[in-house]
C-alpha cells in the first residue's frame, strides 16, 4: 500500500509541472478504479485532428450567453480551455490576450472557456463571481465563458489547463485542426523557441497545411 501511495504521488506531481488537470464532474470526484476509468473513457472520447466540434452555449462574464455562432464572420477560433487558479493557465493570460487581439481581426477570435467546478477539490476561486472579477483586472479582450456542470470540456476532451483547440469555419462545420499547447515555455516567455498555436494559426490563414496539428 505504501508503495501505490509513493507511486500516486509522483504521477500527480509530475502532471503538475506540466499543466492543471481539469477536475472531473461532480459525479467522478471519487478516485476509485472504476471511476478513473470513466474518466479516462470521457478523455478518449474527445475530439481528434478532422472532427466536426459541436457548438455550445455558455455563460460570459458580462451575463451574455455566448457560443461559436455569436462570431458569424469569423474564420474560425481559438478555444482555449483555462481558469483562475492554476498557475500555468495565470502565466499565459498575457500571450492568450496579446493572441486575441492579433488573430481575431484576421479572422480567428479566442474563445476561453473555465472547466472547473468551484464545488469540486481544486476549483476554489473559480466560481463565475470570480471569473467576472479576474476578466475585469486582466482587461480580458475575449469572452471567458463558464463551463456550468462541466459539460462541454469533456466532449473536447480537454485534461490540462490551457489546452487549446484551433477550430476552421467550413461548409461541413467547425473542423478541429489544431489541439494541444500555446507554446514550449510556459513559465519564461522571453525564452519560447516554438510557438504552435502561432504556427498552426499562420498555416491555416495561408492555406497551408499545419505541420504540427497536435502537441502536448
Amino acid at each position: 500500500m505504501k508503495n501505490r501511495i509513493r507511486l500516486f504521488t509522483t504521477i500527480t506531481i509530475g502532471l503538475f509541472l506540466v499543466a492543471c488537470s481539469n477536475p472531473a464532474p461532480k459525479e467522478n470526484v471519487e478516485e476509485t478504479p472504476e471511476k478513473l476509468e470513466v474518466k479516462q473513457e470521457v478523455t478518449k472520447n474527445g475530439y481528434t485532428i478532422g472532427d466536426i466540434a459541436e457548438d455550445f452555449l455558455l455563460k460570459n462574464t458580462d451575463n451574455e450567453m455566448t457560443s461559436l455562432s455569436s462570431f458569424p464572420d469569423a474564420k474560425g477560433y481559438i478555444v482555449i480551455f483555462t481558469c483562475n487558479h492554476c498557475p500555468f493557465s495565470i502565466a499565459y493570460e498575457d500571450r492568450i490576450i496579446d493572441l486575441d487581439k492579433k488573430y481575431k481581426e484576421l479572422g480567428y477570435p479566442v474563445i476561453a472557456i473555465n472547466p472547473n467546478d468551484p464545488e469540486a477539490d481544486g476549483g476554489e476561486g473559480d466560481d463565475f463571481e470570480s471569473m467576472q472579477i479576474r476578466a475585469q483586472e486582466k482587461g480580458f479582450t475575449f469572452p471567458y465563458l463558464y463551463d456550468e456542470g462541466q459539460k462541454v470540456y469533456p466532449v473536447y476532451g480537454a485534461t490540462k489547463t490551457p489546452h487549446v483547440f484551433v477550430l476552421q469555419n467550413t461548409d461541413e462545420g467547425q473542423i478541429v485542426k489544431y489541439i494541444g499547447a500555446i507554446d514550449d515555455n510556459s513559465k519564461e516567455p522571453e525564452n519560447v523557441i516554438e510557438k504552435y498555436l502561432e504556427a498552426a494559426l499562420n498555416s491555416l490563414l495561408a492555406g497551408e497545411e499545419i505541420k504540427m496539428t497536435e502537441t502536448k
